[in-house]
């Protein structure tokens, strides 16, 4: 094996170990697990990879990942039922839409308020937020952010920013303090939902 491709697999390797819950060792093992399997996984996932870093996209209306400028979920007319679901993260989106209970449309932040980190209202499309309640005739914004101080902290400004202007509520029972939805089973999101209460 010639000094370069030795290169090539240790550079694959580092990359692989940036992803999250991988470090060096898993990386590792899952770089040489491709390389057996090459043509059954590592050429198909090369491929994938390849075609999504040119045609993958954020949507321009509520953040969420897709391969248009605006995604299914704000596309699909049945969809714009006077319900927004603001979320932190895409993965959270994703979240709720594996556990097929919420029919409206999605706000992605894509984090949470923090002075620390220099984090504004601005950076997380906050004024969007509040100029699509009026563009988009909402009666409901659900706050599905993460029980955490950050989280919590970014809910009472949304709710501040939309006070009087329409229904404001926020899941309830089943999602934990310090807890994530990206880590929540189906079940408990269902439950959270339907439960939700007045913020």
């Amino acid at each position: 094996m010639s000094d370069n491709s030795i290169s090539d697999i240790e550079n694959l390797i580092a990359l692989m170990a940036k992803l999250p819950g991988m470090g060096p060792r898993s990386a590792r093992r899952a770089v040489l697990h491709l390389i057996r399997k090459r043509g059954l996984l590592l050429t198909p996932l090369a491929d994938s990879m390849s075609q999504v870093a040119a045609t993958a996209r954020e949507c321009l209306n509520c953040g969420n990942v897709g391969t248009s400028d605006i995604c299914g979920i704000c596309s699909d007319e049945a969809r714009g039922n006077g319900e927004i679901c603001v979320v932190e993260t895409v993965s959270d989106l994703w979240a709720m839409e594996r556990a097929a209970v919420f029919k409206g449309r999605y706000h992605v932040l894509g984090g949470t308020l923090s002075a620390l980190d220099a984090v504004g209202p601005e950076d997380l499309g906050i004024p969007r937020l509040v100029d699509r309640v009026v563009s988009e005739s909402v009666r409901e914004v659900i706050l599905a952010l993460n029980a955490t101080v950050d989280g919590q902290t970014t809910a009472h400004y949304i709710a501040d920013q939309l006070e009087g202007q329409v229904q404001l509520t926020s899941l309830a029972q089943g999602v934990p303090i310090g807890g994530e939805l990206d880590y929540l089973d189906d079940g408990t999101i269902t439950a959270a939902l339907k439960a939700r209460k007045t913020f």
